[in-house]
């Protein structure tokens, strides 16, 4: 792969690929900068050598929605580009349109140091379809293409792969970052290592699990996909989430593989809100009418004693339903009981990291990943199309 730092970007046109697929408030306003943050040296960098900088993104799914909304408001990247000028201290521009005679002429018009963003990448079904007609048209835009977007990497999107046979391309400071971060995990991690796996579906996560049975000394499981391990022991989880049509495979993961840490106690209640009776139970006393929403304190303590004896732990998805106060507590806990570690940490995963940075514990870990299911999936050993297309 080419560096940005080697390419020949002077005075040229630059079509960078980021992500910043982020929330909004109910305003619209942008509720977690991380991502638009992490990708500002690659931006400064091309600013100071006089490029004219194109940005291209997406922002949520609008083409899982009524074709009515697809193109519209909701899921334009207008916050985006206020919130890029914020950061930057001056005028991002927004474009009509990703591709088109409008676009076409304002980045015909832009000046050395001036920034387009353009609009949202998947109001054209083209782009998840990796059409090489489409990557053509945004291609026409640029003399050089950036990938600096590791959180979609894992996507074979026209403005991700096909792209990268029509411009000359290399990698941004923040993809290279995180290919160097993960790497060192994947391939050659210090030890004793622990991986903490947390979330709602184990289904997405079982090959990240196996990749690290094969290699960490503790893999520690929380959250709802925990749930599901438990169903699978025999253990009563009342009527908490479980992926049944996944439990013949969990056979593959010998569910008694010392390794693997599951809860002891859980904060349990009967209905998400929290509204309801909660309380803290011993894992296996969970009454019919019961959810499992967060670890409990002596899960917390036993998770806590785990990480202290790492000098490495990756850390991807949360311990509870943290969304609601009452259940962020395991989450907290085990954030805090990584810090205190003072192992190389790496953690990863939108909502997980979206947490943190509200607790105002994001500089406090070794490395934070931009991406969630492009890290499973790199962490896991499979070859991620957005990285492939730049090796070639």
């Amino acid at each position: 792969m080419r560096l940005l730092k080697d390419a020949d970007i002077k005075n040229k046109r630059v079509l960078v690929r980021a992500d910043f697929n982020v929330a909004l408030d109910a305003s619209g306003r942008v509720l977690d900068d991380f991502r638009l943050r992490a990708t500002l040296p690659t931006i400064q960098y091309l600013k100071e050598q006089g490029a004219e900088i194109i940005l291209m993104a997406h922002l949520g799914r609008p083409q899982d929605t009524d074709k009515s909304e697809a193109i519209s408001d909701k899921f334009s990247l207008r916050p985006i580009a206020e919130k890029l000028s914020e950061l930057l201290g001056q005028e991002v521009r927004l474009a009509p349109d990703c591709v088109g005679k409008e676009t076409a002429l304002m980045a015909d018009q832009m000046k050395p140091g001036e920034i387009l963003l353009l609009e949202n990448l998947r109001w054209h079904g083209e782009e998840e379809k990796n059409d090489i007609e489409f990557a053509g048209q945004l291609a026409l835009l640029g003399d050089i293409y950036v990938n600096d977007a590791f959180g979609v990497s894992h996507r074979a999107h026209a403005s991700v792969a096909a792209i990268t046979g029509c411009l000359p391309s290399c990698v941004g400071f923040l993809l290279a970052k995180e290919v160097v971060n993960l790497t060192r995990v994947r391939d050659n991690p210090d030890h004793p290592l622990v991986a903490v796996i947390g979330g709602a579906k184990i289904s997405t996560k079982i090959k990240l699990i196996q990749s690290f049975l094969n290699k960490a000394e503790d893999v520690i499981l929380g959250g709802a996909l925990a749930n599901t391990m438990l169903h699978a022991k025999g253990i009563a989880i009342g009527r908490s989430f479980v992926e049944t049509e996944i439990l013949p495979e969990l056979k593959n993961l010998e569910l008694t593989n010392t390794k693997i840490h599951l809860p002891v106690d859980a904060v349990l209640c009967e209905n998400k809100e929290g509204t309801g009776a909660f309380r803290v139970g011993a894992v296996g006393s969970t009454g019919e009418q019961e959810l499992i929403l967060d670890i409990g304190p002596d899960s917390q303590k036993l998770f806590a004693s785990i990480i202290a004896r790492a000098k490495m732990v990756v850390w991807n998805g949360p311990m509870g339903l943290f969304e609601t106060k009452s259940f962020d507590g395991g989450t907290i806990a085990v954030a805090q009981a990584v810090i205190n570690s003072g192992a190389y940490s790496i953690v990863g995963g939108g909502e997980t990291v979206a947490f943190l940075a509200k607790l105002g514990f994001i500089d406090k870990f070794s490395f934070v990943s931009t991406g969630g299911g492009a890290m499973m999936e790199f962490l896991s050993g499979e070859d991620l199309p957005g990285i492939v297309a730049l090796e070639k």
